[in-house]
């Protein structure tokens, strides 16, 4: 296999993208001969850019291969100089659309999770997540003005310790009694990240207080669930600083270690069902 970042001695050359434009980082392009017998093979630049060695005159055929993406297919006439200039070669995303069609879409709590990690004592992670939420994403025709609706039941958190779970809903932490629900609202749609990547603008409350917060997010496709209804999957994550929602409690150690971390690691994975609610059990 051969990747090549010269002009010099370059035959074919192709850009990879997404239907969005985005690079395919690591696409495969293969050539064979009129035959069928394989040729050439290399592999794509961070880039996206591919590049082979130079080849004898005559047609070839070009296919393009990338984990996650559809196989395409096309045909590159070689110049007596050896070189062919294939442009753009466009991948569509295995397995769903490039983004779901516009409209609302209702969160399904039973097939989502809604999760934490902080740091204990610099040397472990302790993992819990909140079991009762709720939320609408507005995919919008322009897919940048997009927004997101989210309120979490913070007396809802599991940690798999009862004792800690108390803890974390007393006024030393989330203080369920007083603020019930923490909510977060997307405020300036969305920007591009890259491919199949988008950052959420937003605003987090939690115990009162509103700080921005933006949502590194994944788009993992769309497609039919079992109960007719079409689904789509995102993956979020972030970190918030418990400072800036008024969790200051901490325990220090004797070595001058923190018993627990100053700031917590969000991971959403979500599935979405089109439509303003979900469909009935």
């Amino acid at each position: 296999m051969t990747t090549h970042t010269g002009e010099g001695n370059t035959g074919l050359r192709a850009r990879i993208r997404t239907k969005d434009g985005w690079a395919v980082q690591h696409a495969v392009l293969t050539v064979t001969d009129m035959t069928g017998s394989q040729v050439q093979r290399a592999t794509a630049d961070d880039d996206g850019v591919v590049r082979t060695d130079p080849l004898p005159p005559g047609a070839y055929t070009v296919i393009v291969t990338a984990v996650g993406y559809q196989p395409a297919a096309s045909t590159a006439i070689v110049s007596a100089a050896g070189r062919a200039d294939l442009g753009n070669l466009v991948l569509a995303r295995q397995g769903g659309v490039e983004l779901p069609p516009p409209g609302p879409w209702t969160i399904d709590p039973a097939h989502s999770s809604v999760g934490a990690v902080a740091q204990h004592l610099g040397i472990s992670s302790v993992r819990g997540h909140f079991t009762e939420f709720r939320g609408q994403i507005t995919i919008a025709e322009n897919v940048e003005e997009s927004s997101v609706v989210a309120a979490i039941t913070a007396a809802s958190i599991d940690t798999g310790n009862k004792m800690r779970d108390d803890h974390l809903r007393s006024p030393d932490f989330l203080h369920v009694d007083v603020h019930p629900e923490i909510t977060y609202r997307g405020t300036g749609g969305v920007t591009p990240a890259g491919p199949d990547r988008w950052t959420v603008h937003g605003e987090l409350t939690m115990n009162a207080l509103t700080r921005p917060v933006d949502l590194d997010l994944t788009y993992l496709g769309t497609g039919p669930d079992p109960w007719g209804g079409t689904r789509a999957a995102f993956r979020a994550t972030t970190e918030l600083r418990r400072e800036d929602f008024a969790m200051n409690y901490n325990q220090v150690l004797q070595a001058g270690i923190a018993a627990i971390g100053t700031t917590l690691r969000v991971e959403l994975d979500i599935q979405a069902v089109q439509g303003e609610s979900l469909p009935m059990a």
